[in-house]
């Protein structure tokens, strides 16, 4: 894919309340990490996860790292759009099991406020639209991460599970939450209840995902979206968008109200000089 740069950005590592302060004192050994790689093009950035002997897993670097990659891109106003992906064959295989297990890591701690759920792993300080890019297995944690994305396009050789249940472990990264809003309360129930490998087919058809492309297509197609996305006014972007997102937790009349709030608000800016009727009816 072409890119501006390939950036690591690792004096951008910021402390940040929206990512995990006790994780976050390890920002000095994460100066050089490359466990999270950022490549900018125009109004689009692209994040990968890059930990492909690992499936990806979220270590505490990575995690980390995801976090300090999107405070950097908040910052960076010409950036409309990002779009994460995972190296190798994985987009994220979850948790990182080995480091759990080795006691290098905790699920939760007690007094833990805010999650993983609540953050979107990091990505709620971004103001602009995510589309996860699905290259291969996204499990449990994984498929939260995936699920914390504004949208998704998978490729044929991507495979869903949420296997929270198997392991014992009550999900904290909003799985509870968001799969029965996207898939319906039955089919999440028969996911999350069993541990079930879903297909990209079955993923596309239960509405967990946008679409299905081949693999070799899947960034270009991701690329073309975000392109899209990009031509949209940044100001109405990010207002749109979070509209969206607010209302979609809530019930269908306070949402109206909302939108009507929102709207009168934001629309008194509206400029119609700015409007390119033709490019409206052009055909995309």
């Amino acid at each position: 894919m072409p890119a501006i740069d390939s950036m690591l950005f690792p004096s951008l590592l910021l402390r940040s309340q929206s990512a995990w302060p006790h994780w976050m004192e390890e920002e000095e050994a994460m100066q050089t990490s490359t466990t999270v790689l950022l490549a900018v093009d125009g109004p689009v950035a692209t994040v990968t996860l890059n930990r492909p002997e690992a499936l990806n897993a979220l270590s505490r670097e990575l995690t980390a790292r995801l976090a300090g990659v999107f405070n950097a891109l908040q910052a960076m106003k010409d950036v409309k759009v990002a779009i994460l992906t995972g190296a190798g064959r994985a987009f994220c295989a979850g948790m990182d099991l080995k480091e759990l297990a080795s006691g290098e890591a905790g699920l939760q701690a007690p007094d833990e406020v805010r999650g993983a759920g609540h953050n979107r792993f990091g990505m709620a300080v971004f103001d602009r639209p995510v589309i996860g890019a699905i290259n291969g297995a996204a499990i449990t944690g994984g498929l939260e991460l995936a699920m914390c994305c504004d949208m998704r396009i998978a490729s044929a050789a991507a495979r869903f599970a949420d296997t929270h249940a198997r392991v014992g472990v009550i999900p904290g990264g909003s799985m509870s939450a968001l799969l029965p809003r996207l898939i319906g309360l039955g089919r999440a129930k028969e996911m999350s209840l069993t541990g079930k490998m879903i297909d990209a087919a079955t993923a596309d058809r239960w509405g967990l995902v946008n679409r299905v492309v081949e693999p070799d297509e899947l960034m270009s197609a991701s690329m073309a979206l975000a392109q899209e996305i990009a031509a949209v006014d940044g100001d109405t972007l990010r207002t749109y968008n979070h509209l969206i997102s607010e209302n979609f937790g809530m019930s269908f009349a306070d949402a109206l109200d909302n939108e009507h709030i929102r709207s009168r608000d934001a629309n008194q800016r509206f400029e119609r000089g700015r409007v390119d009727v033709a490019s409206l009816t052009r055909p995309r």
